[in-house]
């Protein structure tokens, strides 16, 4: 794995339906994120905050809510984590809110065209983030990226990676699902997506559902993780604006965590919504930080 990690914040909350996501940089560096991963022996660089358009809070237009910020600050987050690629370093975005995860994955996926890898993104969310303008319930875009990644969303957010669609459906590996709008759930089936949700963990568990979503990642495989903090369950995380219970608690996620780590090839990374305005003395933060240190390969016993 790459020892050079760029953090870079990216404080909006655009693509949301609560405000609070935009804290969510300042938070995990209050909680030590570089000093923590500087502490596994990594080179770590914190290039500050992007920035972009304010939130005007407005209503959806079409379906989609705040449709040219959202675009702005995709195309910010993009372009920096596109340039950390291209500089050889492992870029880590600290989100903000989950529709973020459009230019950060357009950026790996125009990166992995480039030097001729195989791409495996593994989505771990409570939340399928499927949705269409037809589809919303809200128009929130925070619940649209997986679907405009894979091409079903409007031109200026599909063709971020220079290519349409972004990645496909196939590459992708959602973990911790357990809340999926009706319309959503269909689509969902139809583009045939590989979904590991709370009923499957529950049954075969973590260790089963983390195999087969690392199923042949290999050398030549980009490794990218997009966390979404309500993955975890609000019991242990509840600093963020979409909880929903009954989500992986604190040793299953730190088991996924410790699997992804054991591949050696996480090269990328989103830390995603959360929110310091409903968290509990930055409880969750110090929770996701700690999460992120088991990715970067803390573990209690020296392994193989």
């Amino acid at each position: 794995m790459n020892n050079k990690i760029s953090l870079i914040g990216a404080p909006t909350d655009i693509g949301a339906g609560s405000r609070g996501a935009s804290m969510g940089p300042e938070a995990l560096r209050v909680a030590h994120i570089a000093s923590v991963l500087a502490q596994q022996g990594l080179d770590v660089l914190d290039r500050g905050n992007l920035s972009g358009p304010n939130n005007p809070w407005l209503p959806p237009v079409d379906g989609y809510r705040h449709l040219a910020e959202v675009t702005a600050w995709n195309q910010a987050v993009h372009d920096a984590v596109y340039a950390e690629l291209v500089d050889g370093r492992l870029p880590v975005l600290l989100g903000g809110d989950h529709c973020l995860g459009i230019g950060s994955i357009s950026a790996v996926a125009r990166h992995c065209r480039t030097v001729g890898k195989k791409l495996r993104v593994l989505w771990l969310d409570a939340h399928a983030d499927f949705n269409t303008h037809t589809l919303t319930p809200s128009g929130n875009i925070h619940g649209m990226p997986v679907a405009c990644l894979c091409g079903h969303g409007p031109q200026a957010l599909i063709g971020m990676s220079g290519q349409v669609p972004a990645i496909s459906p196939k590459w992708i590996r959602q973990i911790g699902i357990r809340s999926v709008d009706e319309g959503e759930k269909r689509f969902v089936h139809e583009q045939d997506l590989e979904v590991f949700d709370m009923r499957y963990i529950d049954e075969m568990g973590m260790r089963a559902a983390m195999e087969l979503a690392l199923a042949l990642v290999d050398a030549n495989t980009h490794l990218h993780v997009s966390f979404d903090v309500d993955f975890l369950d609000p019991d242990i995380a509840p600093g963020v604006g979409t909880t929903v219970r009954g989500g992986p608690n604190y040793r299953e996620a730190q088991l996924c965590m410790e699997m992804i780590a054991d591949t050696g090839h996480l090269a990328s990374l989103d830390v995603m919504e959360l929110n310091p305005a409903l968290d509990e003395r930055n409880r969750t933060a110090l929770v996701a930080v700690d999460l992120i240190e088991s990715l970067f390969g803390k573990s209690t016993l020296m392994r193989k």
